[in-house]
């Protein structure tokens, strides 16, 4: 019995169920714990990133031209929204592993929300997920990006990728409980990749063939990469992507909230399943 189990399970006989929030927390704290004890965890999903982006910076750089934008200042943000995806790997294998190893079977026997275990996985990832894009925004502008909107903005641009990052952790979370195993939640994971380059991060929707343009305009990457670029290029962004900000900030919020409608009681319902 682990740790985590023991304390839940004594808040819960004193209590007769443990509530949403403090289980929630209990277990976050160990998923924290599972972090800072093995910090190599953390060092691969930052270092992971940010080598990933210096790559594209520099291979890219020279050869891809998206108008009047510098392609660093047009990278940056489609590249940091799409980084959802590398963290969301990572919350699968973790859940798959917890399943697997028996840690979720034990907090299945305890009296406590449903909920507040896969919750407190997607807390622990968001975080880590945000220390991970922070860096690679520190590198970004090391290597040349430049914000072109306020401060605010910019804010705004990085609490919008954490938004998206919250939403796609759920989803890679129920694929970790379909999964089982850490390396099948590993192979699942890899199959929501096309989504970030069949969309705007990288390249324009209007240097695809016709028929791509259609999906890649209308999927839910395309539509966050371009709220938090109209965001981070200011008053240029109207003119560069045809809309004013508020246009792809209110559709990647409805793709945002429509993924946490289906993820959310899709994984639960898994959980409760097993």
């Amino acid at each position: 019995m682990t740790a985590i189990a023991q304390t839940l399970d004594r808040r819960a006989s004193e209590r007769g169920t443990t509530g949403l929030l403090s289980s929630t927390l209990t277990i976050t704290r160990r998923a924290g714990l599972r972090y800072l004890r093995t910090p190599q965890l953390i060092v691969m999903a930052t270092l992971q990133m940010s080598l990933f982006f210096l790559i594209y910076r520099y291979m890219f750089g020279g050869a891809i031209h998206v108008g009047s934008i510098p392609y660093v200042d047009y990278l940056v943000p489609g590249f940091i929204a799409t980084g959802v995806l590398f963290s969301g790997i990572g919350a699968a294998v973790a859940t798959a592993e917890d399943l697997e190893h028996g840690f979720v079977d034990r907090l299945r026997s305890l009296p406590i929300p449903r909920s507040s275990v896969l919750a407190a996985r997607v807390i622990a990832d968001t975080a880590i997920l945000a220390l991970a894009s922070a860096v690679t925004v520190a590198i970004a502008f090391a290597v040349g990006f430049r914000l072109h909107g306020s401060i605010l903005d910019g804010l705004a641009a990085f609490g919008l990728v954490i938004v998206f990052g919250f939403a796609f952790e759920w989803l890679f979370v129920t694929m970790g409980l379909l999964a089982g195993s850490g390396q099948a939640a590993q192979g699942m994971g890899m199959i929501v990749f096309p989504l970030a380059f069949v969309s705007s991060a990288y390249v324009t929707v209007a240097s695809m063939p016709g028929w791509l343009q259609v999906f890649a305009k209308h999927q839910p990457l395309t539509y966050m990469v371009d709220a938090v670029r109209a965001l981070t290029l200011g008053s240029r962004a109207q003119l560069e992507l045809g809309h004013p900000s508020s246009y792809y900030v209110v559709r990647s919020l409805i793709w945002a909230a429509a993924i946490l409608t289906a993820a959310v009681p899709l994984a639960v319902a898994n959980y409760q399943r097993g």
